[in-house]
């Protein structure tokens, strides 16, 4: 849909060409023929400028280049298909339907239609190009003051930035997990709870929301690591499915937000969280992993890191990849156990003995190996006093209980210890509302100082992944292929002007195109994401194709002799029709895009936008900012002595 447009460009520029020179008296085929033979050169420098804009869209890797490496791949083969249907298959059709025209007599309609656009070219257009020109600087301030506003109005924060949109899916997950131990019972009875609680929130916003719902015991689906996993006695979860969200007035996220308001979390519960599914990029947009040698410091500042982030709007399901385990007892020795010559690796080995046992024999009956093993029985292993009775084994030979020698705490211990590089590391994360905040900002308000205080305070590392993680990296090659896109750009304008100081007039267009895509997401309400960028880089090349064909009639008109400003003006009227039809063409195959409502539409709407507002404010000033500042540089080449491309020897600048 998007190439729509695109691909009818060309044929426009021939196609009016040619109308123009069978209005001059040619016949249809002479016309035809002469009108691919005169429109090549910029047709193909239009084609070739549009396809160096989208070949840098190749080089992005990771993740978000596999998702949207199809963009540029389309666009590009499509471009490449329209010129040679440009050169080859639309001169003989234009031949027939001119011909075919020809014998037949205009109507009224369009002998008003002509005369009413002659009567608009040669008139106020012609006068606003005048002015234009002739207050030159006065058009380029103005054209540069609201690129400025419109730069401001990012950096300002009236319009936000989201690496990628996330569009949310029709399912949702309530996981929880209650403290080790907790009786089955109770953990069931939560699940009800929040069985009944989402028929009333259903109930409450009109019914026929919930598709179905399933409970799931002894078992969660967390998105946290774990070495003991998601299941056991005090795990449990909810999978809901609701309706389609085209056939549904109320969003899963309002839908989420209505149903936590009616749950009540009881005592006893470590972690609950509901999660929404969104597609997209993995990864959570905050995602913070803390690294350091002492693994305590870390979770402690994980958890003030969580404490932290709690204070934000729009975060939810906050929480770390490294939860509490089980209950453990630690032992420490007693002063009669230093006495007695005892040490913790000694202590350690008994109990290691006790609990695993000892093998002290193998034999084989018949073909099985049997082994034989001396361990406590189960029952004493499970029971404080008789393990504490246990005889330990002395230096010099005697024997004593456990409790003599050592005494017991009992601690909450960590479930997994992971590494990264050789350190120990957690990673904190937290769902985020977009409709109630914005990942950027608070990545840079805790950026300011807050997570500096934090990290100091426990001796710890942070570095920023997950969605951050494939922004950074998705930028940082988009920055390289726009350099790469520029300087494609300019030696294609060069070749085919063959000059190095036009092809600056037709590039500062650029920054016209990028101000209307600005202007029109703080119009149409959105957030800009990664696909508004690469509506940018297919923009670059769209916007100056206008301000081609409008040179290279410079550039003929220059070769005959004409005075610059009159030259100027007079080939931005003769290619007024075509600049129009070329950018209405393109507006109207991504207009409906626009205004699309199903979700999985929401990833094109942003590059939508970017197109349709760059393309239609950059054609507007393409018309008067491209005039004035090619009048600015012949200037500049007339004082510095310079002959324009293909004027004529003896013939001066005016």
């Amino acid at each position: 849909i998007m190439a729509l447009g695109i691909i009818v460009d060309d044929a426009i520029v021939v196609g009016e060409d040619t109308l123009t020179h069978v209005q001059m008296g040619e016949s249809g085929l002479q016309a035809a023929i002469g009108g691919a033979h005169r429109m090549l050169p910029p047709v193909m420098a239009s084609s070739m400028t549009t396809i160096a804009a989208f070949i840098p869209l190749l080089i992005i890797d990771g993740r978000i280049g596999n998702i949207l490496i199809d963009i540029p791949t389309v666009v590009i083969c499509v471009i490449l298909a329209s010129l040679v249907e440009c050169f080859l298959i639309l001169p003989g059709h234009l031949h027939h339907s001119i011909k075919n025209i020809q014998d037949l007599h205009p109507s009224k309609l369009r002998i008003r239609l002509e005369t009413g656009f002659n009567n608009f070219k040669d008139g106020p257009f012609r006068k606003l190009v005048t002015i234009a020109v002739r207050f030159r600087w006065t058009t380029i301030a103005a054209a540069l003051g609201i690129f400025i506003i419109a730069i401001a109005l990012i950096v300002g924060g009236r319009i936000k930035f989201t690496f990628f949109p996330a569009v949310e899916r029709d399912t949702m997950t309530a996981n929880v997990q209650f403290s080790a131990g907790t009786d089955t019972d109770q953990v069931d009875q939560f699940i009800r709870h929040l069985d009944l609680t989402l028929a009333e929130t259903d109930a409450a916003l009109g019914g026929d929301n919930v598709k179905v719902a399933f409970q799931r015991l002894r078992s969660a689906s967390f998105t946290r690591n774990s070495a003991s996993g998601n299941s056991g006695d005090e795990f449990g979860s909810l999978l809901v499915e609701l309706q389609p969200g085209d056939g549904r007035q109320i969003s899963t996220s309002e839908f989420n937000s209505a149903w936590r308001k009616r749950i009540t979390v009881p005592a006893g519960i470590e972690k609950f969280s509901i999660d929404v599914s969104k597609s997209g990029p993995p990864g959570k947009p905050i995602e913070v992993k803390l690294s350091g040698t002492d693994i305590h410091n870390i979770k402690q500042a994980s958890l003030a890191l969580q404490d932290l982030l709690k204070g934000y709007v729009g975060l939810t399901n906050i929480d770390d990849d490294l939860p509490f385990g089980k209950s453990q007892l630690i032992y420490e020795l007693t002063p009669s156990g230093k006495t007695a010559g005892l040490t913790l690796d000694a202590v350690g080995r008994q109990l290691r003995a006790a609990f695993d046992g000892i093998e002290v024999q193998n034999f084989y009956q018949n073909r099985d190996e049997i082994e034989v093993r001396i361990q406590l029985p189960d029952a004493e292993r499970d029971r404080l006093s008789i393990i504490e009775q246990l005889p330990i084994v002395l230096p010099d030979g005697g024997t004593t209980p456990l409790s003599n020698v050592v005494t017991f705490r009992a601690q909450q211990g960590l479930d997994t210890l992971t590494r990264v590089d050789g350190q120990l590391s957690i990673k904190v994360t937290a769902d985020l509302d977009e409709a109630a905040a914005n990942a950027d900002e608070i990545i840079a308000d805790l950026k300011a100082d807050k997570l500096d205080q934090l990290l100091s305070e426990y001796g710890v590392a942070a570095v920023f992944e997950g969605k951050n993680k494939s922004q950074r990296e998705t930028l940082a090659d988009m920055k390289l292929g726009l350099m790469l896109a520029l300087i494609l750009i300019f030696i294609i304008l060069a070749w085919v002007f063959a000059s190095y100081s036009w092809p600056i007039a037709v590039m500062l267009a650029i920054p016209l195109g990028l101000t209307g895509a600005i202007l029109g997401h703080g119009v149409m309400g959105l957030s800009m994401t990664i696909l508004s960028l690469f509506g940018f880089f297919g923009l670059s090349g769209i916007v100056i194709n206008d301000s081609i064909v409008l040179v290279t009639f410079y550039k003929g008109l220059r070769s005959k002799g004409m005075a610059v400003e009159e030259a100027i003006i007079e080939a931005t009227c003769q290619r007024l029709r075509a600049v129009l039809l070329t950018s209405l063409t393109t507006i109207a195959g991504l207009t409906p895009i626009m205004f699309e409502t199903s979700l999985q539409a929401q990833f094109l709407i942003p590059m939508a936008v970017s197109i349709v507002f760059g393309l239609a404010y950059g054609t507007v000033l393409i018309l008067l900012f491209v005039p004035a500042t090619l009048t600015i540089i012949e200037s500049a080449r007339a004082t510095l002595g310079l002959k324009s491309p293909d004027l004529p020897e003896g013939s001066t600048i005016t």
